[in-house]
């Protein structure tokens, strides 16, 4: 009985006796808890940090898409109309805003669609008279309303005068375009151009980009 006694007494070794509620304390106190909780500040932190610079980023990508679509959308310039301020095969740019804060001026060079045709290439003449007004070309010299003009006007001894033999009566939104080169110039002169409508003016051409003599803005 005693050796009975002695077996059930006996204990095997390394084995221990848990006490309650240890594993449970243990999960609480343990590092994995803590290290998500450290997780999330990092988040946090890293959150307040990158949405500001996200932001930023796409207010310059939205500034760089309105600057492209007001300024910076280029045409070429077909032919020697435009001679000497514009030279065939000239890149230009085209300011599309300005229209949309006034009107179009003369003395203004404008690419335009003749006839609204979206299938032509663009044409760039200087405009010459406005709407309302009254243009007629006498001995090669442009007369706006009976009187003869010379601000902002840069052809002169004109020898074609075309539509323009007769007073040519402009309505509320129409503009009476030439090139500077005019014996080179498919213009408001003839049939096929006429009138330019302001829903057929693109916008004003202001800077000539490609490297030579016309590099830079454009005379006006």
């Amino acid at each position: 009985m005693q050796d009975l006694n002695f077996r059930r007494k006996r204990r095997k070794p390394g084995r221990r006796k848990r006490g309650k509620g240890k594993e449970l304390k243990f999960e609480v106190r343990g590092p994995k808890l803590q290290f998500d909780r450290q997780g999330f500040r990092t988040a946090a932190a890293t959150g307040r940090v990158v949405l500001p610079w996200i932001i930023e980023i796409v207010i310059v990508c939205l500034f760089a898409v309105f600057l492209v679509a007001s300024f910076g959308q280029r045409v070429s310039n077909a032919g020697d109309s435009m001679n000497p301020v514009l030279e065939n095969g000239d890149v230009v740019l085209i300011n599309r805003l300005v229209y949309n804060i006034k009107g179009p001026s003369r003395g203004d060079v404008v690419a335009f669609r003749p006839g609204g045709d979206e299938s032509t290439h663009y044409s760039i003449k200087r405009i010459v008279g406005l709407p309302g007004e009254t243009v007629q070309i006498v001995d090669g010299s442009v007369y706006i309303d009976g009187e003869e003009m010379t601000s902002h006007i840069f052809v002169s001894d004109i020898e074609f005068a075309g539509l323009a033999s007769e007073p040519v009566e402009l309505g509320e939104d129409e503009y009476f375009v030439i090139g500077d080169h005019d014996t080179a110039s498919d213009d408001s002169r003839m049939t096929e151009i006429g009138n330019v409508s302001r829903d057929d003016i693109f916008g004003k051409i202001w800077f000539v980009t490609n490297f030579g003599e016309n590099f830079g803005f454009v005379k006006d």
